[in-house]
């Protein structure tokens, strides 16, 4: 018996501690799972195994603290990527053979949810089109301008208006500043900006009948181009005429900027898009994008792609760092108007229709990922409100928003633009935005390019633009003995500017010489005119 028990014990013994350790062993939940991804994804190469190293004990002490501080940085940006980004972008999913395109917009209003299904609204004012429509940078406020002079300005999310306006001109477009509290429009004559009460609070002359508007928000910056091809910027805060710079090109009824470097994008009746900074009198990149006019263009977010649509019903897409066309497409007319969401789906109206295409720049899509038609009215404006699922149609029919699943960025920056801000919210950003205002010469191709390090090589050649340098550095770098590589060209052109020089030298020191001269030698009045050169002669020959 006693043996028995003993056998029992040990069983019982060796069950507990299996079953104590399965206990004590973790079991990896989702966030772990999740933690654990983020983790391999801010993770740069392998990590160093320090105890296999057979150097010295003060070698290992260092490594062992940089691979500390490593994992520490690692589990940081972890933790933070799972706060800072916790939503994701929506999408419409397929089963078997269905197609996105074929879903309705009244499909998909019985879907979503009753907040979001509010959003899909129609307008009808078929009197007073077509309409142009523009969102604010935080998506909460619609501005409307009918091409009759009808102007409003509403919270559209709520429905509640602000202002609305008739001016009894023409209008052609309609842009949102800074913020909620001014817009400018471009009327018949002149561009005048109103407020937030629909009341006139400048009126700007210079700009002389307004096609298009533009404003560059990290500029401050109202760009405008005319029927006789002038493009200008004019700065709102001081109110100075940055630039007017002639294109050449005939009316300009087509202007985008660039988002990531706030170069300007114009489309011209030849089929030519240029790119315009305000630091440039001509066109800084001038491409030929279509066989005739261009209609309509778009620039992607992060400033890589550009989408053209022309009159010969082209639809491409443009590859902004090698200005090559990646994808060409056909419509079935030629595109009024294109718009690209901030997670890049491109929007696309000609007529009544309405074309929503995604992943269209890595490959060529063979149908869309949505399809509307109108109601009423044809396409005249459309634009996507920022961080939302929504696409705000201006037509001639009125004005109509239409739900695009997966179009708006989830997650806002509260400091570049809060849709949720309050009055005193509203107002610390206007005073951060205007003392952090970009200068109009900072504006180039290379966005990069001002807060780069010049090389010592760079700034040597800028240094000796500007100025030629003082003797005593010259006779440093002789002694040093430096040998400094210059092509054929180069040497070519700093051997005509030492001769020139040395020529302009020769000269200045002969136009010296006779004006010394010409003081030394006095000749007395009653000498003839034909005689005063023998007094001269004879100075020289003494």
């Amino acid at each position: 018996m006693g043996r028995k028990e003993g056998l029992q014990q040990k069983r019982l013994r060796a069950w507990a501690e299996a079953a104590q350790g399965e206990r004590s062993t973790p079991v990896e939940v989702p966030a772990q799972k999740k933690r654990k991804v983020a983790k391999s994804k801010y993770q740069r190469g392998r990590v160093l195994n320090v105890d296999r190293l057979k150097s010295g004990k003060a070698l290992k002490t260092r490594l062992t603290h940089g691979e500390h501080l490593i994992s520490d940085a690692v589990s940081e940006a972890a933790a933070v990527d799972e706060w800072l980004k916790p939503s994701a972008s929506g999408c419409i999913e397929t089963e078997g053979n269905e197609k996105t395109w074929r879903v309705t917009q009244r499909e998909i209003v019985e879907e979503v949810e009753v907040g979001a299904a509010r959003k899909a609204f129609d307008l009808r004012l078929e009197d007073l089109g077509p309409y142009k429509v523009d969102f604010t940078r935080n998506g909460r406020f619609m501005a409307i301008a009918g091409r009759k002079g009808h102007l409003a300005e509403f919270d559209w999310q709520s429905g509640k208006l602000r202002c609305e306006v008739q001016v009894r001109e023409t209008t052609r477009d309609i842009k949102f500043l800074h913020n909620e509290l001014f817009w400018a429009v471009a009327q018949k004559q002149y561009v005048y900006i109103y407020n937030q009460d629909g009341h006139e609070v400048h009126c700007l002359k210079s700009h002389r009948h307004p096609l298009c508007l533009e404003f560059l928000p990290y500029h401050f910056l109202l760009c405008s181009t005319d029927d006789s091809g002038i493009l200008r910027y004019q700065d709102t805060s001081t109110g100075r005429m940055v630039a007017s710079l002639h294109t050449r090109k005939g009316p300009v009824h087509v202007m985008k900027q660039n988002p990531s470097n706030a170069v300007l994008s114009l489309g011209h009746s030849k089929g030519m898009v240029s790119m315009w900074t305000p630091n440039m009198d001509t066109a800084a990149v001038r491409m030929l994008c279509h066989k005739g006019p261009v209609t309509a263009l778009a620039m992607h977010r992060g400033g890589q792609y550009m989408v053209t649509a022309g009159a010969d019903r082209g639809l491409k897409v443009w590859d902004i760092r090698t200005y090559k066309a990646v994808q060409t497409y056909i419509t079935f007319a030629p595109a009024k108007h294109v718009s690209i969401s901030q997670q890049g789906l491109t929007a696309v109206g000609y007529g009544r229709t309405i074309e929503v295409w995604k992943d269209m720049y890595a490959q060529k899509q063979q149908h869309p990922y949505l399809k509307h038609m109108l109601e009423l009215g044809f396409v005249e404006n459309c634009q996507f409100c920022p961080y939302e699922d929504v696409l705000g149609i201006g037509h001639s029919g009125g004005v109509s928003t239409m739900l695009v699943p997966g179009a708006g960025e989830p997650n806002f920056d509260s400091w570049v633009a809060n849709p949720f801000q309050s009055t005193k919210e509203r107002r610390e950003m206007e005073v951060s935005q205007l003392l952090g205002k970009v200068q109009p010469e900072m504006i180039t191709l290379d966005p990069d390019a001002i807060g780069r390090v010049r090389s010592q090589q760079q700034a040597k050649a800028a240094q000796g633009d500007g100025d030629e340098g003082s003797e005593e550095t010259k006779g440093k770098g002789m002694e040093k003995g430096k040998k400094v590589k210059t092509s054929r060209g180069r040497a070519h052109h700093a051997k005509q500017d030492a001769f020139f020089r040395e020529k302009a030298k020769q000269l200045s020191t002969q136009e010296q010489h006779r004006s010394s001269d010409k003081r030394a030698v006095q000749i007395p009045d009653n000498v003839p005119h034909s005689l005063r050169r023998f007094y001269k002669a004879n100075r020289h020959a003494d």
